[in-house]
């Protein structure tokens, strides 16, 4: 059954962080994880790109007109649940992924939990915004994280610690 097959293709863009063997699966796994949960029907393909601070600084100059570093960007692809379609797949084309590798091991450090973690949080958190989702109001930021930790549960990465990430 390849209606609901998911494509993710991962790029690594930096040379800081040594990628850790099984973080691509993790990734994929998240991405599948997520739009399992929110029951997204149809083929999709997403994006993932592992950059440094650098990588993500210039881009958060460049489309959000921001001078800093940021754990993860999105770029969704579509809007109100409606995407572009690959001719040659028929898959949704949700968007891109973007996670500073850098700032996935600060923060793995300072929350006290495995850069695995960190990075399928960040993944997830993603995903969703890909999917429409967003955190700008306080309900909102609550539905959101209790999403993002039901796969991180789902993945058997649950929270060491409880905590609210400054989003930016």
């Amino acid at each position: 059954m390849t209606e609901n097959k998911i494509r993710v293709v991962i790029t690594n863009k930096q040379k800081t962080i040594k990628i850790p063997t099984g973080l691509r699966m993790l990734v994929r796994r998240t991405c599948n994880a997520v739009l399992r949960m929110e029951e997204f029907k149809g083929a999709a393909e997403i994006s993932v790109t592992f950059v440094d601070n650098a990588g993500i600084k210039e881009l958060n100059a460049q489309y959000r007109d921001k001078d800093i570093e940021t754990d993860v960007l999105s770029f969704p692809m579509g809007e109100n649940g409606v995407w572009d379609k690959d001719p040659e797949t028929g898959a949704f084309i949700l968007g891109d992924v973007v996670i500073s590798m850098e700032k996935a091991v600060e923060q793995a450090e300072i929350y006290g939990h495995t850069l695995q973690r960190e990075v399928g949080y960040l993944t997830a958190h993603s995903v969703l915004h890909l999917l429409g989702y967003d955190h700008m109001e306080p309900l909102d930021k609550v539905h959101m994280r209790e999403k993002e930790e039901l796969v991180m549960e789902q993945l058997g990465l649950p929270a060491s610690i409880s905590y609210i990430a400054d989003y930016n």
